[in-house]
């Protein structure tokens, strides 16, 4: 949806996102949602190469990006896959009730994308506002 948002399509972006899933590669770390619209701002603002220069907005939006996604977050405990999940992703048996159960944590996860994925177009909104001021 960011990239979307941005105007950029790239599938090896999209790629390279994949093992986000689970938070990083289903380690229950740092949830994947946050780290893809991390990842979208950096899109908007970072560099090509190192003879470019970085944007600090770039720091400043990640910065807002962290915040609002810890207090989206907050209810679980934390930011991490394992708080908002509470899923075991080597476990097959957990793995299999987090997807089946229509009204397990599973929901927690749709509505924080959900949530999240609004707050990041806002947020883009504003950034991209900036770019195209003189």
């Amino acid at each position: 949806m960011g990239l979307e948002k941005i105007n950029q399509k790239d599938e090896n972006v999209i790629k390279a996102m994949g093992a986000f899933g689970g938070g990083i590669a289903s380690s229950g770390a740092v949830c994947g949602t946050l780290l893809g619209a991390v990842a979208t701002i950096s899109s908007l603002h970072s560099r090509g190469n190192l003879d470019e220069k970085e944007n600090p907005r770039m720091w400043a939006a990640s910065k807002k990006l962290i915040k609002e996604f810890d207090q989206l977050t907050e209810v679980f405990g934390g930011s991490n896959c394992r708080d908002i999940a509470r899923t075991d992703w080597s476990n097959k048996d957990e793995v299999r009730n987090f997807y089946s159960k229509p009204d397990g944590r599973k929901q927690h996860c749709i509505r924080i994308v959900g949530d999240f994925s609004f707050t990041l177009g806002q947020i883009l909104e504003k950034e991209l506002a900036r770019l195209e001021k003189p």
